[in-house]
């Protein structure tokens, strides 16, 4: 993982109250640009990437972890579980669209897979 992502990963998510816009798109584009580049932002307005495990237990204990990682940061991804993968789509519901705490999140999640 690069310095820079370390550096995103080591971020807290800051909650958002709402009241504020989504990033914009040359908001969005150094954030992304942080991410490993499996993570897609999705018309502007979500995160998106899929993670591959040889079976069903590996990607249930995956989903256990970025489980754990969201409580701690107050921030929540939604989650499809398969056989063999997880997916994962991230945006801040309050303002229907990108904040930097998806982006934080991410690289959290990102070094979660790394280092398992």
């Amino acid at each position: 993982m690069s310095d820079v992502v370390c550096d995103l990963a080591d971020k807290s998510c800051e909650p958002c109250r709402g009241g504020v816009p989504p990033l914009t798109a040359d908001e969005i584009a150094p954030l992304a640009g942080q991410l490993d580049a499996a993570w897609s932002v999705v018309d502007h307005h979500h995160l998106h990437r899929q993670y591959d495990f040889p079976n069903w237990k590996q990607a249930q204990a995956f989903v256990n972890v970025i489980g754990d990682l969201a409580e701690s940061e107050g921030h929540h991804p939604d989650l499809q579980l398969g056989w063999g993968k997880v997916v994962v789509e991230l945006h801040t519901h309050k303002i229907d669209g990108l904040a930097e705490a998806d982006f934080v999140l991410a690289a959290k999640i990102e070094r979660a897979f790394e280092q398992r």
